[in-house]
């Protein structure tokens, strides 16, 4: 909760200060909701007053898609990292899709199905919906062309096998808000399943390959 008592003032560069709120805008997005994302809101998370705000965001729809853009982007740097070139592209894929098996994936998920909804309203956060839709498949289309080119996969289409695991990936997400925990295993590793079919990998070989110790 916002503390109510006032603290005292410190003069910041205009980036750093603009860098606070998005930082403050994004975790009450991944906590609370894009709704809660308000001028008022960050102002009182920062100790400001919202005209502060209002001179970095003179809309709120901004800020909204300032916040869903600061999360969404650090959490797939947090859940596929750019790597050095050389970097073992199945251990990549690998370690990407464990990652996204509940728990604190469940946050950026809920995120995701709340910024679609909202996106269908508001132009400016379904322009930063779609640049993101775009970072993400390209970073995991990235990785999959560098396993193409040293012989780890095989698929015909990059492109397309990048779109049918994001879209197991959504479709597991979807039930992020009302998901029970008790998914049969089958579900559960359907998006391990699949990338390990379109990719010519040996059932099991992602997961062999998440398991093992850095």
């Amino acid at each position: 909760m916002p503390s109510s008592v006032q603290r005292p003032r410190i003069r910041k560069c205009p980036a750093a200060r603009r860098a606070e709120i998005v930082d403050a805008a994004a975790t009450v997005a991944l906590a609370e909701g894009l709704e809660c994302v308000t001028l008022r809101r960050i102002g009182d998370e920062l100790g400001v007053r919202p005209g502060l705000i209002s001179h970095y965001f003179p809309s709120a729809e901004d800020l909204v898609a300032e916040a869903f853009g600061s999360a969404a982007s650090g959490e797939l740097d947090a859940l596929l990292p750019e790597e050095p070139a050389g970097a073992d592209p199945v251990e990549r894929l690998a370690r990407f899709l464990a990652r996204t098996d509940g728990g604190p994936y469940d946050a950026i998920s809920r995120l995701w199905i709340n910024a679609r909804h909202l996106s269908r309203y508001r132009p400016v956060l379904r322009d930063r919906v779609a640049a993101q839709e775009a970072a993400w498949r390209g970073r995991l289309e990235g990785v999959i062309l560098e396993g193409v080119a040293c012989g780890a996969f095989r698929t015909p289409d990059p492109a397309a096998t990048t779109m049918q695991i994001l879209v197991v990936l959504d479709g597991l997400g979807a039930h992020a808000n009302t998901d029970s925990g008790d998914r049969p295993a089958a579900v559960t590793r359907m998006a391990l399943t699949t990338a390990e079919r379109e990719l010519g990998l040996a059932e099991g070989a992602l997961t062999r390959t998440a398991d093992r110790p850095d």
